[in-house]
């Protein structure tokens, strides 16, 4: 006999599973589709610059500095570059790189800023987050640049009393004039040549002949008491002064011109530079009569002929002190002006003039040359 009972409540349980199971996926669809209809309809977080430096309206920032912006979640590094970040002194451009890492922007400047100065930093709605949301504008900030710090001049000690001072040689050829003393520490006056030197009687020093080569007196190492201890503390006061110079901190600017200066005009203050520094044309050195230079350079100190280091606004050669850690060289007719500590030569070419010392740590050589010293 058929159980049609049981066979009815079977049936009935499998549609009621059914059933069960078409509502469960039902809801799970409707609720899927509502969880992605709220996230369409929810505005997007937009990525924000939450902080700058220089904050905006800084005052006195340093004239080396660079500016980053930090923003307010991780940004897309290809949309974070100099066409969205940018930087201006008015409605000039100023060149440089920009790099970014973390949630950082840098941008670093080719060269130092200029002196109170206002300047203008932008990031534009081009830079965007992972998820391609754009800034809601731009980042725009100002900031104004300090004035570089007062320098001390570089202590030349009893060096300064000398034109030129050497260590392994001093010579010269042609018609050569040279105002004011020069002397050499350790060798013997045999490696001064080319001066036609005349011992003074007391031995003490030496004059040149002709007369006029060298208007002053020349010592040496091996005259007579007291020259050898006076010549030992200039050149020690010549290398202290030297490491006075290249040791000075805070540099106001830094890889100016990437050592090209021709046609550049400097402010007073610290310069420095990792490599050679050249001077193709004119450079100007304006400021006051106590305004202070100093130039560190780790390489070559060039200045081709004819080219002139021109002094205004009552800068005095006295005050400028170029500190090289390789050879300088004065091209022809050349016209240079302030104190070369030099940690290697000292070249003068033909009809070359200075208006400063040449204290080198090797040799100087002058051909035809004019160095004069500077009046203190």
């Amino acid at each position: 006999m058929l159980d049609y009972a049981n066979d009815n409540i079977l049936l009935n349980r499998r549609f009621q599973m059914k059933r069960k199971s078409i509502l469960w996926l039902a809801t799970s669809i409707i609720m899927i589709l509502a969880i992605t209809l709220v996230s369409a309809c929810t505005p997007k977080p937009t990525p924000t610059v939450s902080s700058t430096i220089p904050a905006n309206l800084a005052t006195g920032v340093a004239i080396n500095s660079t500016v980053t912006a930090t923003f307010s979640e991780a940004m897309g590094s290809l949309t974070v570059t100099t066409a969205t970040f940018t930087l201006k002194q008015g409605t000039t451009p100023v060149l440089g790189a920009v790099t970014y890492a973390g949630v950082t922007a840098t941008f670093t400047p080719s060269s130092n800023l200029a002196a109170s100065t206002v300047y203008t930093a932008t990031i534009t709605t081009g830079a965007k987050d992972l998820a391609g949301n754009a800034l809601a504008s731009n980042k725009v900030w100002s900031f104004t640049t300090g004035t570089p710090t007062a320098r001390a001049p570089v202590d030349l000690g009893s060096a300064g009393n000398f034109v030129i001072l050497a260590k392994s040689g001093i010579s010269t050829t042609g018609t050569t004039s040279i105002v004011g003393d020069i002397g050499m520490s350790p060798i013997a006056a045999t490696a001064i040549t080319g001066f036609g030197l005349i011992m003074d009687s007391s031995n003490q020093f030496s004059t040149s002949d002709p007369s006029s080569l060298v208007t002053g007196k020349v010592y040496a190492a091996d005259y007579a008491v007291p020259t050898p201890a006076k010549m030992t503390a200039a050149v020690s006061d010549m290398e202290t002064a030297y490491t006075d110079a290249a040791g000075r901190t805070l540099p106001d600017f830094t890889e100016l011109y990437s050592g090209n200066l021709g046609g550049q005009t400097l402010a007073p203050g610290l310069y420095k530079w990792s490599s050679v520094v050249t001077i193709p044309t004119d450079v100007t050195l304006s400021g006051g009569a106590n305004d202070v230079w100093i130039f560190q350079i780790a390489g070559n100190l060039g200045i081709s002929s004819a080219t002139k280091v021109v002094l205004s606004g009552g800068a005095q050669a006295k005050n400028i002190f170029w500190q090289v850690a390789g050879q300088t060289t004065l091209g022809t007719t050349s016209e240079f002006k302030g104190n070369i500590l030099c940690q290697t030569a000292i070249v003068l070419n033909t009809g070359a003039t200075l208006n400063g010392r040449a204290l080198a740590q090797t040799a100087v050589t002058l051909d035809a040359s004019a160095v004069t010293k500077p009046i203190s």
